[in-house]
């Protein structure tokens, strides 16, 4: 069984979707860190800020002679006299001191809603920072602290706040800066790692394309030059490769050696055979004809075996198809025969003489029953896949049809038994119909028989092919 893969069948598909989600994955959590300490950053900083403004309020704040809070913090930002723009200082005075509290221009008549000690207690610097909303709906972060201003223990509350639209802002600008900068290092980096793949892939490449002139018998072994992670792959194919055709050629030799073993026994017993009487003579010379026939196809089974699944089965289908039309018009020149092959240029994973004893057979015996004419057609077929034939994914039907009397579906089933022949006026052993099953079976294909639509045998042979890639 052939193992199915999950994800893109292509690995330079496979490497690219994952460096991709890899680096979307990485530049989204790269962006989330960045961002988080940069807002980390800025509240840092502007609570900073927020303690320098306080500071430097509480060093311009005095009590007059007159016993009042006197001063007038210049704090060097425009936004602390702009009315309604969040940023604010308030001064207010504590216990028995009686004086009138201090603000900015910018906070008017307004106040801030201060939280209680218990909810924001102060720091160990006796500083305490809390976010509230001003009147005006300003979302803004006060510094506050309490300060002792004189020897009479004279104390008053001190507040700074600033409008976090600020930071926010701030935030915002970084980031979309942050983002257009990661999108095209993003970018930038998925092309580089692109060609990077694609580079480092070539090796990969240039290992199927010698597999495939292998596969054209263009050449014999894997050729070229790999890298040392793929070598013992190349060196490990082609010595599959060497061994097959080892098998292939030793088979093929002990084919040759068996045949020639019986060819002189059988020729003896045929030219003995004559010698007896007419009734003995028959029986003995039929008999010997069927052994040897059924001899051959027993050997071309053992060959079978022994080619099937090779990278070096393929053949052709058209000139085969076309010698053997010109072999059979030849035969029978009273009779028509049609070849039609759609499309051209198909190829199917058998031995040349496999397909000609196979499509031979039918043929000959489609030219001995037709009436006028016989059709050839070879197309592609979509086969199911079935259970011990999942590593088949391409296939040919090749229909063979006559305009003769036909077969009713008991005459077809007893056709197909070895050495039974349903017309004994003809000649034959009767082998040939069970020769093209048992070789259609070998490969792994189908062989049916039923009507044609010219009222004649249709004959349908289902053989494995070779996609265009792999031819």
């Amino acid at each position: 069984m052939r193992v199915r893969p999950i994800g893109p069948r292509s690995l330079t598909a496979r490497v690219l979707l994952l460096a991709t989600a890899w680096s979307a994955v990485a530049l989204v959590v790269i962006s989330v860190v960045i961002l988080q300490l940069y807002r980390q950053s800025s509240d840092r900083a502007f609570t900073d800020l927020l303690r320098a403004q306080l500071y430097n309020v509480i060093n311009s704040i005095t009590i007059g002679e007159d016993n009042k809070l006197s001063g007038n913090p210049q704090l060097g930002d425009l936004r602390f006299s702009q009315p309604e723009t969040g940023w604010y200082w308030i001064i207010e005075p504590l216990g028995t001191f009686a004086a009138t509290p201090l603000s900015s221009s910018s906070l008017g008549t307004s106040n801030i809603t201060v939280p209680t000690i218990l909810a924001v207690p102060f720091n160990n610097r006796y500083e305490r920072f809390y976010p509230t909303r001003d009147a005006f709906g300003n979302h803004v972060l006060v510094a506050e602290t309490e300060v002792v201003l004189d020897g009479e223990g004279r104390a008053a509350r001190f507040r700074v706040s600033g409008n976090l639209d600020v930071v926010e802002d701030d935030v915002r600008s970084f980031s979309r800066s942050l983002y257009i900068a990661l999108a095209v290092f993003g970018v930038g980096s998925l092309i580089v790692n692109g060609l990077a793949i694609l580079y480092g892939l070539q090796p990969m490449d240039a290992a199927r394309r010698a597999l495939e002139r292998v596969r054209r018998n263009e050449a014999e072994r894997l050729e070229g030059e790999f890298p040392r992670e793929i070598m013992p792959l190349a060196n490990d194919i082609n010595a599959l490769i060497e061994s097959n055709r080892r098998i292939v050629e030793r088979a093929r030799m002990q084919v040759g050696n068996l045949a020639h073993s019986l060819k002189t026994p059988i020729a003896v017993l045929l030219n003995e055979s004559r010698m007896l009487d007419k009734v003995q003579s028959d029986l003995v010379q039929t008999q010997a004809e069927t052994m040897q026939a059924q001899v051959q196809t027993y050997l071309n089974r053992a060959r079978i075996a022994a080619q099937r699944e090779s990278l070096l089965a393929r053949t052709d289908v058209e000139p085969v198809m076309e010698r053997l039309m010109r072999v059979i018009r030849r035969l029978n020149p009273e009779r028509e025969f049609h070849l039609s092959l759609l499309p051209p240029g198909q190829f199917l994973a058998m031995e040349q003489q496999d397909i000609e004893e196979t499509v031979g057979n039918l043929l000959e015996n489609a030219a001995r029953f037709c009436k006028t004419a016989v059709w050839v057609t070879v197309t592609p077929y979509a086969h199911p896949a079935t259970e011990g034939d999942a590593s088949r994914r391409h296939w040919v039907e090749i229909l063979v049809e006559d305009d003769g009397p036909g077969l009713d579906p008991d005459q077809i089933s007893e056709a197909m038994k070895r050495g039974k022949r349903l017309d004994e006026s003809k000649p034959g052993a009767g082998l040939g119909l069970s020769i093209v099953k048992e070789i259609a079976s070998e490969y792994q294909g189908q062989f049916e028989l039923g009507r044609a639509a010219q009222g004649g045998l249709q004959a349908r042979l289902i053989l494995p092919g070779l996609s265009k890639d792999a031819a």
